[in-house]
């Protein structure tokens, strides 16, 4: 099982001493991944369902991660989430393919759908339809990533005798992972996702993985797609005894929340969770 770190691109990761430094440490320390959060804009004052505060710090994924692939060799870096619906799918497809190039082929595309729907109507975009958009754009993102003449008819991007350089390193495209639990969710997952992703704990996690299994029975899988890699995001207490039961269940990735209150605790932390959790695992 592989461990990831979450939030390199926001909280105390603001400076960009201290991204390099904790990206570097994460690497030594043999996280597989470092990973981006994502609110373009965030409701003020702050209300439900909005997450956290509008003055969060939250740097722009891919510009965090590019900055991160020059400090690190070879740690993943992914994106967890972008929330796909809110962008371009084509201007988004050569964002994350200069990525990949840029870190020689370690991006990790994780993506959702969104829930605030003030988010949308500041960006203007559609917030009844966004899980379709969501769909279509996946779809998207895939033509231009790996056709040679890239074309594409959809309910809202039509694409044809138009071409857009670089592609991904990684073939056919950088792994896509699908978050979110709703059924819906899930069937993306199955029929358009690389992997799973989202918080559950180990007691929560079977009503997911059974969530997975009827997605199964409802939308067809391609079988170059390979197996669904399911990964846990963003769990603070997580101790060998609940890694251990991840394991067991078939996890393959969890992506730990960054511990500490300044530079120093987090790295001191990096290196503690690398003695009791991921060399364990490695």
């Amino acid at each position: 099982m592989k461990f990831g770190l979450f939030g390199i691109n926001t909280g105390h990761c603001r400076r960009p001493e201290t991204i390099a430094r904790v990206a570097r440490a994460a690497e030594a320390a043999g996280f597989d991944s470092v990973w981006t959060a994502e609110h373009i804009v965030l409701p003020d004052p702050q209300v439900p369902p909005s997450p956290v505060p509008p003055d969060t710090f939250l740097l722009d994924p891919s510009a965090a991660l590019c900055f991160v692939a020059a400090h690190t060799q070879h740690i993943r870096l992914g994106t967890g989430i972008i929330i796909l619906p809110q962008r371009n799918p084509v201007e988004l497809a050569k964002e994350l393919a200069s990525v990949d190039v840029l870190s020689d082929g370690r991006l990790i595309f994780g993506l959702g759908v969104g829930y605030l729907e003030s988010e949308f109507a500041a960006l203007g975009k559609a917030f009844h339809d966004r899980g379709a958009r969501t769909d279509e754009y996946i779809d998207v993102l895939r033509a231009l990533w790996t056709q040679a003449s890239p074309r594409f008819s959809g309910p809202t991007v039509q694409l044809q005798g138009m071409d857009a350089h670089p592609r991904p390193i990684q073939q056919p495209h950088p792994p896509i992972v699908v978050g979110g639990q709703s059924p819906a969710a899930f069937r993306r997952a199955v029929a358009r996702g690389n992997g799973w992703y989202g918080p559950a704990t180990p007691e929560a996690l079977p009503a997911v993985l059974d969530g997975i299994e009827r997605a199964r029975a409802e939308v067809d899988r391609p079988a170059e797609y390979g197996d669904l890699e399911i990964g846990i995001m963003g769990m603070l207490d997580v101790d060998f005894e609940a890694a251990l039961r991840y394991s067991d269940l078939g996890v393959d990735r969890v992506t730990l929340l960054m511990q500490g209150d300044n530079e120093d605790e987090i790295v001191r932390s990096i290196e503690e969770q690398a003695e009791t959790l991921v060399r364990k695992f490695a």
